[in-house]
């Protein structure tokens, strides 16, 4: 089977500032679930966080805001319009909003390196069966195109990858959002760590890596505190179980784009859900 670990490809050389997003001064945050493209959810879950958003507020969206739904454009369209409005509210700031990177913006970041993977046909099929294709389509590419890529060598692939990114470009602002992704964000309190699939408890935050994509195993079982936080909260679980609280843990996934609802909590400071949305 592909994987996708920093062995097969190159990381993302992104400055360690730019890596989490820190949430300074506020009071409570909203998070929401992965959306893996089901735009009509997302704008259900928008409208209810709207109607009910505070002075202080921040919002981290938790990954996997594209893939499996062939609705990428829509999707991203809503949540760059809706972040306009959110940061124009009084006292709000741009930091207040935070876009994580899930499992899916991961392998769109590896679509886009695929010529320097030393298996470009295998990593290229895994990640279709993994909700690439879907992505691919919205933007209206043909992954066949892509295939053929993969046979014909490293200068076709970079060939075809720019040519997705021409899509991709094509799009207002969709380019500007998917390099924009944090791997984590945290309250400047460190009161609450706000994570995409995992973490690694034996690695401090800095050192997670493939943990925030591709963990998950035991995350409920934390025995003590991470790093310090109150709580850390996921937003992709694999068995999509709903809203599961632990003492140390959190985790948000009712199922998008698996057939289920799209879920959205509101958390204070000491890891207490204030409101809890599905759509």
């Amino acid at each position: 089977m592909a994987t996708l670990s920093s062995g097969a490809m190159s990381q993302p050389r992104t400055p360690p500032r730019r890596r989490f997003g820190i949430l300074v001064g506020r009071r409570r945050v909203w998070t929401v679930s992965s959306i893996h493209a089901d735009v009509g959810r997302l704008r259900t879950i928008h409208s209810a966080i709207e109607n009910r958003l505070q002075p202080g507020d921040a919002l981290v969206y938790l990954g996997n805001m594209i893939g499996r739904g062939t609705a990428v454009r829509e999707t991203l369209d809503e949540l760059l319009s809706f972040r306009r409005n959110f940061i124009a509210r009084p006292a709000a700031f741009a930091s207040d909003l935070v876009y994580l990177r899930g499992s899916q913006e991961e392998m769109w970041q590896k679509l886009l390196e695929l010529q320097f993977a030393p298996n470009p046909k295998e990593v290229y099929g895994w990640m279709l069966d993994h909700g690439l294709a879907a992505t691919l389509e919205g933007y209206g590419i043909d992954r066949n195109h892509g295939l053929g890529a993969t046979r014909d060598g490293p200068v076709a692939i970079t060939r075809w990858t720019n040519e997705v990114r021409a899509a991709v470009n094509g799009a207002p602002g969709h380019a500007n959002l998917l390099t924009a992704l944090r791997r984590a964000a945290y309250t400047e309190g460190n009161e609450l760590l706000f994570v995409h699939a995992g973490i690694d408890p034996s690695r401090p935050l800095t050192a997670q890596h493939d943990s925030f994509w591709w963990g998950g195993a035991g995350f409920l079982d934390l025995s003590e505190s991470f790093g310090g936080f109150t709580k850390v909260v996921r937003g992709f679980d694999k068995h999509h179980g709903g809203l599961q609280q632990a003492p140390f843990a959190l985790s948000i996934d009712r199922g998008c784009g698996f057939g289920g609802p799209l879920a959205a909590a509101c958390l204070t400071l000491d890891g207490q859900i204030a409101e809890a949305y599905e759509a």
